[in-house]
């Protein structure tokens, strides 16, 4: 397939929100994330925290799939598409760095935009949790047993997938059954849109917890739309907004996403200008510390 038959098939995106990719760890499935960034054309990007895992960075693990999301990424931008980069807690040495801006990429804490007249508040949400503001440690502690079940995981599904069955997530399946996960989740979710609501913002778009939604919420003093852009460990998704309309994408049921997969095995450099995108950004960050 040509280059310029795949670009005629990629799928318009007027706003796409990605969260928790957690680039530079075991179980971040790079791969399948390439696959589904070149079968869109997103205007706006919005990278919702957790895309770079600075807590685990390793030099030693740093695969080529990696870094071919960043080179995308930055494609994008030297194409001029928004690219909004909020910082979450496995990249939170970036918030230091909030209001940076180079052509279309900025970094942010957090954003409001206006989506057809209505107001969307983005943020990763480790800001509302407990565990996060009083005990780092311990979080980081819970995120090594967490990492343990990530690499089970990707061992029984290299199994699994040789013999033709389909991907499980052991740590998924735990954490929708433990009555503490669940109650954190739900905790989680009202304390949010609680405060959207009061805020009068008509959506409310979160990562942090790994658990993809797309659900309207009501109280007393009324309603707005909660959505969680999920991730690329366990679940696979994104958030995408088009033609006024909200959509939770999920990438095992995506059908038309194997005709981009030859190209994304073969695509590795940068062209030309993407290239001095990146070495600028690389520089300005030097400049900044």
């Amino acid at each position: 397939m040509s280059e310029s038959e795949i670009k005629k098939e990629k799928r318009a995106v007027e706003l796409l929100v990605l969260s928790d990719i957690h680039i530079g760890t075991v179980g971040c499935n790079a791969k399948e994330l390439l696959k589904y960034l070149k079968s869109i054309q997103p205007k706006k990007v919005v990278l919702n925290g957790d895309i770079i895992d600075i807590w685990q960075f390793k030099k030693k693990y740093w695969p080529k799939s990696h870094m071919k999301i960043i080179k995308h990424i930055v494609g994008w931008v030297s194409k001029g598409v928004e690219v909004i980069y909020i910082t979450g807690n496995h990249d939170e040495m970036l918030r230091k760095f909030a209001g940076f801006q180079m052509g279309t990429l900025s970094i942010e804490n957090k954003a409001i935009l206006e989506l057809d007249g209505k107001k969307a508040w983005f943020f990763h949400g480790d800001v509302f949790d407990v565990t996060m503001q009083h005990s780092k440690w311990l979080a980081k502690l819970g995120a090594v047993g967490y990492d343990f079940l990530i690499v089970l995981n990707c061992t029984v599904n290299t199994i699994r997938k040789t013999f033709g069955f389909e991907r499980v997530s052991f740590s998924k399946k735990i954490k929708d059954k433990v009555k503490g996960a669940v109650k954190f989740v739900n905790n989680f979710e009202k304390v949010v849109t609680d405060i959207s609501i009061d805020k009068n913002y008509d959506f409310v778009l979160c990562g942090h917890i790994h658990k993809p939604e797309i659900k309207k919420v009501e109280n007393e003093d009324g309603e707005t739309m909660y959505l969680n852009s999920g991730d690329w460990i366990e679940n696979l998704t994104a958030l995408e907004y088009h033609d006024k309309k909200w959509r939770l994408y999920r990438y095992e049921e995506d059908e038309q996403i194997s005709v981009h997969e030859q190209d994304v095995e073969t695509v590795d450099e940068l062209d030309h200008s993407s290239k001095e995108v990146f070495e600028k950004m690389l520089k300005e960050f030097n400049l900044l510390k």
